[in-house]
């Protein structure tokens, strides 16, 4: 059951209707109120709760108001009474329930292995399934542990029936192609990799690694990857109606296992999961070649740039007071017009300032663009080229937009031309120019030929066509065959949008009609334009007026907030009680208190450990991922682990779904075991932010970063107020934080109910706030550029209207664009809530790569109107400005705790491989929850001290954070007790 209620919720949900309070009879106390405590908790969720627990207190004081009796007595309904077992078969009676048999339990695991399997088989959502079919089935569900067998007994079902299935489709071809992958160990040691060399064979190893940097080098190893699974020939049906994340389950257990373990497997199971992990690494391998051609081409014009400019400053040597030179130059030539130049001007100019003033013009001019496209091709014929035909021969690249064809035209010609040394193409054949040179570039790609014609350089022509294409490719208006992220932007969006349009539109809360979404957004506007223009002349921390011919916003800062008098006290108390705490006793008292080591589940078969072993190692392997000290080094400490026990937990139970899984726990309890008078009611808002990392950088996710500098990856991290990280994602430094931040918003799978996200200017846009409202979400940026905003008007012919905000106010929203493309914003906002495809992917298509895409326009529309409303509220309110800002302190806060936690090998991320990368993330993410919540327990045991709670303020309690670590010890020894605990009250817990 949900943790947070609205009072909305509680009436719709928990109110006790007159039939129903003719139930209760003569019952009264603790009887009284537990029996429709159960009525309507039955009502709701078609089962009885396991415990007591499960229900929320706001839940029991609603109803215990409607019957008039106190809360607490639920404290005393006994649920192992004979009462509570009458109560239950009176209220299955009044709502048409029985109870069920172990043919219902048989049915039901038969009907779940045939119908709903294939779509995931993650515990929880099976859990779900199988109540939901009790319950339309009037059926009472048995016990958790009875619902806990009929999920895994039908998960072996499916599973059994699934690996012959799938056997059957293979042929003894392709079978033994996977043998020998299996069993072949050599590997190739060479940098250069000819693709046509059929004696270079590959290890199963190789095919399980990632890409290095970026290069040629790199190119060929992917191409050579792709080649050898393609050889598998892996039928086409395989895995027809098959969701991707069983599939990716099956994929993680061939990488946690070695060679010698797949090869003991019987072969169903062997062949399921070699079929599974080839054909996701197909995919994957795909997107790395595509990805690595990405930034090869941007490679070449950004290394071409670099070097004619470090050449011109070099050279260059600015000519001061050329007006005065050229005016001598100009007397003498006119005084002596038969004159000889070296006689007549090289007296009054030497021939070095002459020489400085011509490479002072050419540097400023055309010649630039020239040297650097001379650069470029030179780079290209002497280099990358080698790359063209394998690309084109092992990529089908493929455009569902006629205006982006020619370049698809474009590319089939040059593959036919590689191997024909002409330097132009031929007369008679067609080549695409329009959509496939940019204007700008015609006169580098066509040239006159020794007749005066006009010719095409075909060298010139190919580095134009790659340049149009990686573009193209980044917006994914051309897509590749065979691709994940970059398949067929179709696919993308959920194939049932058409025959479940009501469902989809109500889940998004959003209207049926274009006329009712335009109208209430254009109303907003105008209440929040009416609003700000009648407050701007009592407004006195904001200015509005006219600089440079443009309208200028100026924000005063806000003034100082008092100090916190007492948060000193209160963080030496916790110091005084808990001196140097160790982190790693931290993670401990968190396991013991939520258990989250039980999200952690093994990728083998079964577990042949007993859970204390796996929960100690889980532990031990969890911290030194975390604190990124490594295992080597934690499996030195006094624990009687060594480093093979936990490289072993590392691989078979340590992975991103269960790391996720964990990290909710930890929220949930975070978020469960708050004192409401301490730390305020439960809230609806974060805040999101990134953090720069180092790491290695021989692989596709490291990058230099432009403002930071150093190489490295971000990290971006979803923290609501009180200091409680509820997701994070890693991603590269050039890409976007708008998707991150919808991410984010979408995934984090915690009790948390997000209404509104605070973020900084690189985290929005005007797609952002479109797909922020379209989804649900407040988007609260606190804007840097803030000076330059404007304001949209909702309407034409009202250009007299809000006379105090005219040098800000510019053009109407374009509504009817809006309006055209309303049902498919609604759609891709529908795949973003669905997930049907990586949320960075969705957005690729609405980039200013393609600005012409009628759907991105709309948006940008929408977009403008939404952030209109938002502007109109952030310059009127200067608690609001308080508020965003506070709410960006503590993710800033949350990353100043980073490096204090993720101490080891000096902070960096010192692995290639993008899945350590995550795990080292998601690690730390949990490890300083964990933080969080111990010391949440701490600082609620002090303050349940009458003394301490009323000796802090209000300006003590905004300030108060659980984020505090003065207490904690992260280095020494590593010492595991399993038996040694944190003195906590157990009431705080």
């Amino acid at each position: 059951m949900k943790r947070n209620w609205e009072l909305e919720e509680l009436i719709e949900h928990f109110t006790i209707m007159p039939n129903e309070m003719s139930l209760i009879g003569n019952k009264s106390g603790e009887t009284r109120l537990g029996f429709i405590v159960l009525l309507k908790f039955f009502q709701f969720e078609a089962r009885f709760p396991d415990s007591k627990h499960e229900i929320e207190k706001v839940i029991i004081e609603y109803i215990a108001k409607q019957i008039q009796v106190k809360s607490t007595l639920f404290e005393r309904y006994d649920m192992n009474s004979r009462t509570y077992y009458n109560h239950k078969a009176q209220i299955r009676d009044f709502f048409g329930f029985r109870e069920s048999t172990n043919e219902d339990a048989n049915n039901i695991t038969k009907w779940l292995s045939k119908r709903t399997i294939y779509k995931d088989t993650n515990t929880a959502t099976l859990k779900e399934i199988i109540y939901n079919k009790f319950r339309e089935s009037h059926i009472e569900p048995p016990s958790l542990d009875r619902v806990n067998r009929i999920a895994k007994s039908a998960m072996y079902s499916y599973e059994k029936q699934f690996f012959q299935e799938t056997y059957s489709k293979l042929s003894n071809e392709s079978i033994t192609i996977m043998d020998s992958l299996i069993v072949n160990l050599s590997a190739y040691e060479s940098n250069e990799i000819d693709c046509n060399d059929k004696n270079v064979h590959l290890s199963f190893s190789d095919l399980r690694s990632d890409p290095g940097r970026i290069g040629l080098e790199s190119i060929f190893r992917e191409i050579m990857k792709l080649k050898t699974i393609r050889q598998i020939n892996l039928p086409d049906n395989l895995f027809n109606n098959i969701s991707q994340k069983v599939i990716k389950k099956y994929k993680q257990r061939v990488a946690s296992e070695d060679l010698r373990e797949l090869r003991r497997h019987p072969e169903p199971l062997r062949y399921t999961l070699l079929s599974a992990f080839f054909w996701l690494r197909c995919r994957e391998i795909t997107d790395n070649l595509i990805e690595l051609l990405i930034q090869i081409i941007h490679r070449i014009g950004v290394r071409a740039e670099r070097k004619v400019e470090k050449e011109f400053i070099n050279d260059f040597k600015r000519v001061n007071g050329k007006t005065n030179i050229l005016f001598k130059m100009a007397d003498a030539a006119l005084n002596n017009p038969d004159g000889i130049v070296k006689e007549v001007l090289f007296p009054i100019v030497n021939e070095n300032t002459l020489t400085s003033l011509v490479k002072e013009f050419k540097n400023t001019g055309s010649a630039y663009k020239k040297k650097v496209y001379t650069l470029m091709r030179l780079s290209y014929a002497n280099h990358y080229r080698r790359m063209v035909p394998e690309i084109l021969d092992i990529l089908e690249f493929r455009s569902n937009n006629e205006v982006h064809k020619p370049i698809i035209k474009a590319l089939e010609i040059i593959r036919k031309y590689y191997n024909i040394g002409t330097h132009y193409f031929s007369n008679t054949e067609i080549i695409p120019i329009d959509g496939v040179i940019k204007p700008g570039m015609k006169d580098a790609v066509i040239e006159k030929d020794d007749n005066g014609q006009e010719r095409i350089n075909r060298m010139n022509y190919e580095i134009v066509t790659l340049q149009t294409l990686r573009d193209k490719l980044r917006c994914k208006e051309i897509w590749v065959i065979g691709a994940d992220r970059y398949r067929n932007p179709d696919e993308d969006l959920p194939i049932d949008f058409e025959n479940r349009r009501e469902e989809h539109y109500k889940a998004l809360k959003q209207p049926l009609n274009s006329e009712a979404f335009i109208s209430s957004i254009k109303d907003a506007m105008y209440n929040g334009l009416t609003k700000l223009d009648i407050g701007m002349p009592k407004n006195p921390k904001v200015r509005l007026s006219i600089k440079n011919n443009k309208g200028w916003i100026t924000v005063s800062p806000s003034d100082p907030q008092p100090e916190p008098v007492n948060l000193m006290k209160l963080k030496s108390e916790v110091m005084r009680q808990w001196p140097m705490t160790n982190l790693l006793d931290i993670l401990k008292e968190s396991d013991l208190r939520i258990s989250f080591t039980d999200s952690f589940k093994t990728m083998a078969a079964h577990e042949r450990l007993d859970r204390d072993t796996i929960q100690k190692r889980l532990i031990l392997a969890l911290y030194g991922l975390g604190t990124n000290t490594g295992l080597k080094r934690v499996s030195a400490g006094n624990h009687g682990e060594n480093y093979k026990d936990l490289l072993y937990i590392r691989k078979k139970f340590i992975n991103k779904d269960n790391l996720r899984n964990a990290i909710s726990s930890i929220v949930n309890a975070i978020l469960k075991n708050r004192v409401e008078d301490i730390w305020g009611e439960a809230t609806t808002t974060c805040a999101s932010d990134s953090k720069k990392f180092g790491a290695w950088d021989q692989n596709l996710m490291t990058e230099w970063h432009i403002r930071y500098r150093g190489r490295g990856v971000m990290i971006y991290w979803h923290v609501e107020k009180n200091s409680t990280c509820v997701y994070s994602q890693l991603k590269t430094c050039s890409s976007s934080e708008v998707s991150a931040m919808i991410e984010g918003l979408l995934k984090h799978c915690t009790d948390m109910e997000i209404e509104k996200n605070f973020v900084d200017s690189h985290g929005q846009s005007e797609v952002a706030f479109a797909f922020s409202h379209l989804l649900g979400f407040n988007l609260m940026p606190r804007l840097k550029a803030i000076y330059k905003q404007k304001l949209y008007r909702p309407d034409t012919g009202i250009s007299d209207a809000f006379p105090n905000l005219q040098p800000i106010l510019t053009r109407p929203i374009n509504w009817e664009l809006i309006r055209q493309q309303y049902d498919q914003m609604i759609k891709y906002a529908t795949a973003l809530r669905l997930g049907t495809a990586e949320t960075e992917a969705i957005l690729k298509r609405f980039t200013r790569n393609n600005l012409k895409h009628p759907t991105y326009q709309a948006l940008c529309e929408l977009g403008k109107a939404i952030k209109t409303i938002f502007l109109c509220e952030y310059l009127n309110s200067e608690s609001l400005r308080i508020e965003i800002n506070e709410g960006l302190n503590v993710v800033e806060n949350w990353n100043s705790a980073n490096s204090f936690i993720f101490y080891g090998k000096g902070g960096e991320i010192c692995t290639n491989r993008l899945e350590d990368q995550e795990i080292s993330v998601l690690s730390l993410h949990l490890l300083q929850n964990c933080l969080v919540y111990i010391n949440t327990l701490m600082i609620q045991q002090i303050l349940s001290q009458k003394k301490w709670y009323e000796m802090m303020t209000s300006e003590d309690f905004r300030a108060l954070t659980p984020l505090i670590y003065t207490h904690v010890n992260p280095y020494g020894n590593f010492d595991l007790d399993m038996s040694q605990r944190i003195p906590i009250d157990a009431y705080t817990a």
